[in-house]
């Protein structure tokens, strides 16, 4: 399964500069006679309707021609959403200046939650500030962080 899902993200991204989107992730749920594909895309300002169904067509005419799934699939194409997960490095990075929620393995300064606005990404470690300071979380500490929905 694991194989199946770093092929579809590696056809994902070859034609995702294309359509000036990136991939967030890649999920597949469903049953293994006809699984379903997620296929999360973001860029600078956000994804439209528009924005998925291009994608969406462009990735099925792929999938066509290098067959990844042996047997009939639904694709799905769609934002992340507003508190969308943050699973790679690169996640945070685009993500400078937003507030985040971060849950970390083991607590560190007697906590394990915090929730913050990303200030930066320097190697392995995420900025985040909150309650008038600057913490330096380290990413293999972090097991599970998502954006928060503000309002203005």
């Amino acid at each position: 399964m694991e194989d199946m899902k770093k092929n579809i993200m590696e056809l994902a991204d070859s034609i995702a500069g294309q359509y000036a989107v990136d991939i967030v992730d890649v999920e597949l749920a469903g049953s293994s006679r006809k699984p379903l594909i997620r296929i999360f895309i973001d860029k600078q300002n956000g994804v439209t309707l528009d924005d998925c169904g291009k994608f969406s067509r462009a990735l099925s005419a792929l999938f066509d021609v290098e067959d990844p799934i042996p047997t009939a699939y639904v694709l799905e194409v769609s934002s992340p959403g507003l508190d969308r997960p943050l699973k790679a490095l690169r996640d945070f990075q685009r993500s400078i200046g937003k507030l985040a929620r971060i849950i970390t393995r083991a607590g560190l300064e007697k906590r394990n939650i915090f929730t913050g606005r990303i200030t930066g990404v320097a190697g392995e470690n995420i900025t985040l500030s909150f309650d008038d300071k600057e913490m330096e979380i380290p990413f293999d500490q972090i097991s599970k962080a998502r954006l928060e929905i503000e309002l203005k």
